[in-house]
């Protein structure tokens, strides 16, 4: 497991993190590696587009689409 160290971070901002993690009964650092958990797992919009652009076309049948609209589907 790897190890970050983040320097110069304003003090306002170290208290703000400091309480939400006790709020939640953490840690600083166990709060802030939560966050970058999260962060790392969600998609950028970029890779959400460059996976959207290898996916497989979905065919368009119009008569499709007014049956599935008429029969309260969607």
């Amino acid at each position: 497991m790897g190890t970050i160290q983040i320097r110069d971070v304003p003090e306002d901002t170290e208290s703000t993190l400091k309480a939400r993690a006790e709020h939640q009964g953490k840690s600083l650092t166990a709060y802030v590696r939560d966050l970058l958990n999260e962060e790392a797992a969600t998609p950028t919009l970029d890779e959400v587009m460059a996976k959207i652009a290898t996916d497989e076309p979905v065919p368009y049948d119009p008569d499709f689409v007014r049956e599935t609209m008429r029969e309260g589907r969607r």
